[in-house]
């Protein structure tokens, strides 16, 4: 009774193991044909396959062609005033004028703040009055000079004729003397005429002096815009007092207004002075304009060039301080227009695409990439006409043989 159980799973077990692993010889037998047969050809289909699959590598190419471009440099900066001044005082004084308010456009010369003038005016009296009374001195000290100076050449004709008569023996060495000393004295004469007339001048230009100094506090006291522009700030209260470099407003100019980016070392040498260039605002409004400055030092931190471009602003809308997207014009290039996704790297980590060359095998090249758009990438470094791959360009290493599909770089 044992036996049978026995018998039946080592049939069932049997028959399991045919089917699992003799399926081919199973099938084989089962259809009258030979099973080494069946054996051979599935080798051969295996075999045959496994070189095909090895001789070349199925991927999707595109046919792209160099075009002419404008490869403008782009830059992100924002707007800034031609001028901004905050306008102090240089003396001091009580504020007696109506203050401007923050808003307003003040012309060139236009009054901002002025100053009470205090004892400013008697002052400038007092050194008037200094002035005459040292002029007024000029004749006498004049006459005084004129007086020494013909003493003296009394005195020198004196001492001649008695210097004669004295060698004749006709005059004594008393007299000879006598004459010479009073040369000498009238010398001195002459002397302290000309330092009092000396002293008289420096009078006067005491005085002058005097006078341009409290002329020009005076002037000091009417606080006026250097340009024209709009105010920032308001003007100074009325009654405040303002000390040497007390702020009275603060000034812009906007028109024109600049827009300032920094361009990257590796941009500069393509960007020149007058060339044309336009920005985008924050708000949407395209503006245009061109380069007036390129920085000649680069910045310390970020290794980047200021560059500022000049932009009418008649009207005023455009504001200091708006983010601004910049492209400046620079000399065209070919490039190719691609697909962002056929961009890879290689082993060194240099950016480029794979290539299908005239031998059907796979070519890495190097790219450098000018411009990102939402149609694709703009790249130079490929020939006039390449043969790109798109998809599966990650499977295959250069040399390597593919089989190319080729379609339109807009599909």
């Amino acid at each position: 009774m044992k036996i049978i159980p026995l018998i039946t799973a080592v049939l069932v077990t049997a028959f399991l193991y045919a089917l699992v692993f003799e399926r081919d010889a199973l099938l084989a037998f089962a259809q009258g044909t030979d099973s080494e047969n069946v054996q051979t050809e599935d080798a051969k289909d295996s075999s045959e396959a496994g070189e095909e699959v090895e001789k070349a590598i199925r991927v999707v190419a595109i046919k792209s062609e160099a075009q002419q471009i404008d490869s403008a440099v782009v830059l992100r900066g924002q707007t800034e005033a031609a001028r901004m001044v905050e306008v102090r005082a240089e003396t001091s004084g009580q504020v007696i004028s109506e203050p401007l308010r923050k808003g307003s456009f003040v012309n060139q010369g236009q009054l901002l703040c002025q100053l009470d003038p205090g004892t400013r005016d008697a002052s400038l009296a007092e050194a008037q009055a200094r002035l005459a009374e040292a002029k007024a001195r000029v004749p006498e000290t004049q006459a005084r000079l004129d007086e020494a100076m013909a003493r003296l050449d009394e005195a020198k004709i004196n001492d001649n004729a008695a210097s004669k008569l004295s060698q004749g023996g006709f005059a004594s060495e008393t007299r000879v003397a006598s004459t010479q000393a009073a040369v000498r004295a009238a010398e001195a004469s002459v002397a302290a005429a000309k330092s009092g007339l000396q002293t008289t001048g420096a009078g006067i230009q005491s005085a002058e002096a005097a006078i341009a100094a409290v002329e020009k506090d005076i002037e000091r006291l009417q606080i006026t815009a250097p340009f024209e522009g709009l105010l920032e700030t308001d003007t100074s209260e009325l009654g405040s007092l303002l000390q040497p470099g007390g702020l009275c407003a603060t000034i812009l100019q906007l028109d024109p207004i600049k827009v300032v980016g920094f361009v990257p070392e590796t941009e500069v040498d393509r960007v020149e002075i007058g060339a044309l260039a336009s920005a985008r605002l924050s708000g949407g409004r395209e503006i245009q304009g061109r380069v007036t400055f390129l920085s000649r030092a680069a910045d310390t931190t970020t290794r980047t060039f200021r560059v500022e471009i000049n932009v009418a602003n008649a009207d005023l809308a455009i504001r200091d301080g708006q983010t601004a997207e910049i492209i400046i014009a620079a000399d065209g290039a070919k490039a190719h227009l691609l697909p962002q996704s056929a961009l890879t790297l290689n082993d060194d980590g240099d950016l480029g695409v794979r290539t299908v060359d005239e031998n059907s095998k796979s070519k890495f090249v190097n790219l450098k990439l000018l411009r990102d758009t939402a149609e694709g990438v703009w790249v130079e470094g490929l020939p006039e006409q390449a043969n790109v791959i798109s998809i599966g360009q990650e499977y295959v290493i250069d040399g390597v043989p593919v089989d190319a599909t080729y379609k339109e770089p807009d599909q």
